[in-house]
């Protein structure tokens, strides 16, 4: 993540990359049976949950192979399915943390139904697993039109997901922000007095912060390179475990720091968002804003 003004570099994972493959069990399930060699990639507390959830989304389907999708940072378990000629991801939440977001399935499902997430098959909230489409990833910088259509088209999903209906509440932002951070200062990583600074430019943060919480509205809330998909031919967005409403400039703010790394991007970027170039106001609410999703990313 990186960010004007107050920078801090985390190292950026990819998802739901197909040319990068952990053990593989090949499988052959037909008819609704579920064998022991088809189940032993999947740890024992969470075999029921995967096969419930995959004989709901596949029905009679075989299945002919389940392999591991490295690279996430959520630990969460995730899988590639092949089944009857198709491709899905199975994904079960691991361990849940003290900051764990119950709104994420009911986003998902608002997401996918605005063509913004990949399709999905099977959402189970109590057992915290979905099975969604495969997309099969092209790297983002073969995007047609290069950077200024990326931007356009990144704008205009914004805005898009900024319409549907409203996701659920949760923790105010500048709240998670505080939380993460002072598990940060907790880590004992740092000498003492290295954060005092950071602390002190939080504290400013949360004084300055003001919004109409009337005005939230539908957000994903890490969009990340590693969180968006380029199919070849359209953008979509995955993991949405951090999704509930909140305030419409944190997405925006995330987006400029990973999608515009030009003021001519920067504008592309915004003007595809709201349709008009933004306002003095706006523009200083977003760089605030910048400066809370720095901290937020160097705690997670």
């Amino acid at each position: 993540m990186q960010q004007s003004g107050w920078r801090i570099w985390l190292p950026r994972s990819r998802r739901f990359r197909s040319s990068v493959l952990l053990h593989v069990v090949p499988t052959r399930f037909a008819g609704g049976a579920m064998s022991g060699e088809y189940l032993s990639n999947i740890p024992m507390t969470h075999r029921g949950i995967a096969q419930t959830a995959l004989r709901a989304s596949v029905g009679s389907a075989t299945i002919d192979s389940i392999r591991p999708i490295p690279g996430g940072v959520s630990g969460a378990l995730v899988y590639r399915v092949t089944a009857g000629g198709r491709r899905y991801v199975l994904r079960m939440e691991g361990h849940a943390s003290p900051l764990r977001n119950p709104h994420q399935y009911s986003a998902m499902r608002i997401a996918a139904e605005a063509g913004i997430a990949p399709r999905l098959h099977h959402v189970d909230e109590t057992a915290r697993v979905a099975v969604m489409d495969f997309i099969v990833e092209q790297p983002l910088n073969t995007y047609p039109g290069g950077p200024h259509a990326l931007a356009q088209a990144l704008g205009d999903m914004l805005r898009r997901l900024q319409g549907t209906p409203r996701f659920g509440r949760f923790v105010e932002y500048p709240e998670i922000v505080a939380r993460l951070w002072a598990h940060v200062c907790r880590t004992n990583l740092f000498a003492p007095g290295v954060l005092d600074a950071h602390t002190q430019r939080l504290a400013h943060l949360r004084d300055a912060y003001k919004w109409n919480s009337d005005e939230a509205v539908s957000s994903h809330n890490d969009i990340l390179p590693r969180n968006l998909l380029f199919d070849g031919e359209r953008l979509w967005l995955v993991d949405w475990e951090s999704a509930y409403c909140n305030d419409p400039v944190v997405d925006m703010a995330t987006m400029l720091d990973n999608f515009a790394p030009s003021p001519e991007l920067e504008e592309v970027l915004l003007q595809a968002w709201l349709g008009h170039p933004p306002d003095r106001s706006l523009r200083d609410r977003l760089e605030l804003m910048r400066a809370l999703t720095r901290l937020f990313y160097a705690g997670v």
